[in-house]
């Protein structure tokens, strides 16, 4: 657990400090030369700025352990952080969104200039090696805040590469590129920050666990050849794990040292699951 929150603190301190940098070029190079392009991205990177924060912010909290107030653990700091992230991404994205279709109205005063692709090749390449990092993390530790980021990361290598072209076409004249660009990285900030949105939400609502978890610990359950009947599981979210509740049905006549017994058996296996952070099972006589 430890290296999880340690490896999410250090993604967060990296993409401040690489989005820092891709803020400043951005911001200077996009109002000299007016690219409506460049400057939706530069917002974007203030907006990464926010989220790299948030990430670094919320994992800290997530990482107290629990306590007399807090029973189950910080775990939900992470979905109310990454709440906050994409929040920030909705908000920016309208903005863009605005000021994209004012431009591509009133037309394009975009000047082209080398250090336009010199940023936006520098933007690549910074934001592949903080993607290739937080997927890393990501895949390693199952994290909402490492999953933002990456996402976050991978649609900004998109976003400007078509940024790049936008720059690129106004060699041959094509000026209104830039504007459409423009529109479709507020889009896409947008479309990513209703999705994170919608997850952290699911989960501070109590989300159920997954039919297919339920499944394997049915099968779990039905493995025990004392257990008559297994009621429906419930689950409520802790953090990225579950805490699972189970209503077990075993023969009136067994002593509550065999079946206290067996409930432990049960709750150490299920336990185990990946998505499970505790088990607790409660035994009725049939």
């Amino acid at each position: 657990m430890d290296e999880k929150f340690n490896i999410t603190k250090k993604a967060g301190i990296y993409g401040i400090i690489g989005n820092i940098f891709l803020l400043i070029i951005k911001t200077i190079v996009g109002f000299i030369s007016n690219s409506q392009a460049m400057i939706a991205d530069s917002f974007n990177s203030a907006g990464d700025i926010f989220a790299s924060l948030m990430t670094f912010i919320g994992n800290k909290i997530a990482s107290e352990p629990n306590d007399e107030d807090h029973n189950l653990g910080h775990g939900k700091a992470e979905y109310i952080f990454s709440m906050f992230i994409s929040i920030s991404m909705i908000l920016v994205s309208a903005k863009l969104l605005f000021d994209s279709v004012i431009a591509l109205i009133e037309g394009s005063n975009l000047i082209f200039s080398w250090f336009l692709v010199f940023v936006c090749i520098a933007t690549i390449i910074t934001k592949l090696c903080l993607y290739a990092y937080t997927k890393f993390a990501y895949k390693k530790h199952n994290n909402i805040l490492l999953e933002a980021n990456m996402k976050d990361h991978r649609n900004d290598c998109v976003v400007t590469f078509f940024t790049l072209l936008s720059v690129l076409l106004t060699l041959v004249d094509i000026y209104w590129f830039d504007s459409i660009v423009g529109i479709g990285i507020s889009i896409w900030i947008c479309y990513t920050g209703v999705t994170i949105f919608i997850e952290s939400y699911n989960v501070l609502m109590d989300i159920s666990v997954d039919e297919k978890t339920k499944n394997i610990i049915l099968d779990i359950a039905h493995g025990y050849k004392e257990i008559k009947k297994v009621d429906d599981i419930v689950s409520t979210p802790v953090g990225d794990r579950y805490l699972i509740f189970v209503t077990i049905y075993l023969d009136g006549n067994m002593s509550t040292f065999e079946s206290h017994n067996l409930a432990d058996s049960l709750e150490k296996n299920i336990s185990a699951l990946e998505k499970v952070y505790k088990t607790v099972v409660h035994v009725n006589p049939i």
